[in-house]
């Protein structure tokens, strides 16, 4: 008995061959990028691994999902936040930037329901979406604060502030890039619960 559960926790075994092929041990069936998209989507955890070499490629294999679902139009990450984070590769902050975005995704699965509550609401209401807004804003805070916490890190020992520290005018075309972001988003918002 103490067996089963131990199975139904461990990972599905992925095997990736040279032709790129992907086969799902589990199920003895070759298996497609969608498929494990899918199994992502339902919460089943699985283990890619290089059918000749045993080596775990997970990680590439569930970067290469996320390049195909933008690819596809389905668009997440905003170029800004993309450079953003290809600049961080060998910065003295990198080893901070996993835990932190774990961390970052963690707290918004959490705060899920609640979000999609806000918008239904804003949208039944829809006195110029405030309620989403507010959410929005009160995310933006703790994104900020949080990115506040690693700034003296991020400014060097000198205590004097960088040729490169963001001026008030670039502040303020990085607050027009949100809102213009945050408009985006309201429009495919109410597309989708126009189609739905």
């Amino acid at each position: 008995m103490a067996e089963k559960k131990e199975d139904a926790k461990a990972p599905i075994i992925i095997k990736k061959y040279a032709n790129r092929r992907l086969y799902n041990t589990a199920k003895s069936s070759y298996v497609t990028l969608d498929h494990l998209a899918q199994m992502v989507r339902d919460g089943q955890d699985f283990v890619v691994n290089d059918a000749k070499s045993g080596q775990d490629i997970t990680r590439s294999v569930l970067a290469q999902i996320i390049f195909e679902e933008e690819a596809k139009g389905q668009t997440m990450l905003p170029a800004n936040f993309l450079r953003q984070l290809i600049r961080l590769y060998g910065d003295t902050l990198q080893g901070f930037v996993p835990g932190y975005l774990e961390a970052s995704m963690e707290t918004f699965s959490r705060n899920q329901e609640k979000m999609r509550d806000q918008v239904q609401k804003a949208f039944e209401a829809n006195p110029a979406l405030a309620n989403f807004e507010t959410l929005a804003r009160s995310n933006m805070e703790w994104f900020e604060n949080a990115l506040r916490m690693f700034a003296p890190f991020a400014s060097g020992m000198s205590g004097k502030p960088e040729d490169g520290a963001p001026s008030d005018s670039r502040k303020e075309v990085e607050l027009d890039e949100l809102k213009r972001q945050l408009a985006e988003m309201q429009q495919q918002l109410s597309q989708i619960v126009k189609d739905k």
